[in-house]
C-alpha cells in the first residue's frame, strides 16, 4: 500500500527512533555526500551534467533539515540529501500517485533506494499531486526540491491534476523562511505551457508566475546549467541535446 500524506505521522514517528536503529549516514557536508562510496555508478556518472555540489549549495539545505524530494526518479537527489541532512534530518521522497503505474515502477525504485544501507532517514510516500497535507504537517519542511520534472505536472498523464493546488500545498508545508527549488528544461520565451508534453520544456516565466501565485517570493537563480547554444526546439531526450539542454534553476522562499 502506498504511503500517503495522511499516514506520515507514522513515518515521522519512525524517523524519531534512536539513530542506532535507523543508522543514517552522518552529515559531513556536500563534498562527502557526493564522494559517498555507496552511491551507484549510474548516479555518479550524472554528476558532470547535474553539478550536484553547486545545486545543493543553491538549495541551502543543511544538516538537520527536512527535505521533500519531489518526483525522485531513481533516487539521485534523495541519496545526496540523505547524507547532507544527516542523522537528525529527514528526506521525504515524494512520488505523485498519477505516475505510480509507469513501467519504470517509480514507487518501487524509491522504496529500493530508501532500503539501501545508511538511508534510514529517507521516507518514500505517494499521494495525488493536488492533495493537501494534514494541518499537523504545515510549516515542517525546510526545502522542497524538484529536478527536471515540474513541466510534467502539466502533462496529460497527470490526468488534469491542479498544479496550482500542488504549489499551494507546498506553500503550506514549507516553513516560513524555507525554500522551494525548481530546476527544469527551458522552453522558448513566451511559449508558456505549449511544449511541456512534446518537448518536455517549460517557459521559465510561466513557471515563476505559477509558483509566485501560491505565495512564494522569488529568491534567486543560478545559471550553472544554462546552455545558450540550445535552440530549445528539440525534445530533451534527443541524443543531440540530452544532458546539455538549457536548464534554469530557480529558488523561491516562503515569507517569514
Amino acid at each position: 500500500m502506498l504511503l500517503r500524506f495522511a499516514a506520515l505521522a507514522t513515518v515521522i514517528a519512525l524517523a524519531a527512533a534512536p539513530a542506532a536503529a535507523r543508522a543514517p549516514a552522518p552529515a559531513p557536508g556536500f563534498a562527502a555526500a557526493i564522494a559517498d562510496a555507496t552511491r551507484p555508478a549510474d548516479d555518479t556518472k550524472l554528476d558532470a551534467s547535474r553539478r550536484p555540489a553547486d545545486l545543493l549549495a543553491f538549495s541551502k539545505v543543511k544538516a538537520g533539515d527536512t527535505v521533500i524530494d519531489i518526483w525522485p526518479g531513481h533516487g539521485y537527489w534523495s541519496r545526496l540529501f540523505s547524507t547532507a541532512v544527516g542523522a537528525k534530518g529527514k528526506v521525504f521522497s515524494y512520488v505523485p500517485a498519477e505516475i505510480t503505474g509507469f513501467k519504470s515502477d517509480p514507487m518501487g525504485l524509491v522504496k529500493a533506494m530508501a532500503a539501501e544501507p545508511g538511508r534510514g532517514n529517507v521516507m518514500p510516500f505517494s499521494d495525488p499531486l493536488a492533495s493537501d497535507a494534514p494541518p499537523q504537517f504545515y510549516n515542517t519542511v525546510d526545502v522542497a526540491f524538484t529536478f527536471e520534472n515540474y513541466h510534467d505536472f502539466h502533462d496529460s498523464f497527470m490526468k488534469g491534476a491542479s498544479v496550482d493546488a500542488f504549489n499551494t500545498a507546498m506553500f503550506k508545508v514549507i516553513k516560513p523562511g524555507g525554500y522551494y527549488v525548481i530546476i527544469d528544461h527551458a522552453a522558448v520565451g513566451g511559449s508558456g505551457l505549449a511544449h511541456t508534453e512534446d518537448l518536455h520544456r517549460i517557459d521559465p516565466a510561466t513557471l515563476k508566475a505559477e509558483v509566485e501565485k501560491a505565495g512564494f517570493k522569488f529568491d534567486g537563480e543560478t545559471r550553472i546549467l544554462a546552455n545558450p547554444d540550445d535552440p530549445k526546439t528539440a525534445l530533451v531526450f534527443d541524443p543531440s541535446i540530452r544532458g546539455k539542454t538549457d536548464r534554469f534553476a530557480y529558488r523561491f522562499r516562503k515569507p517569514k
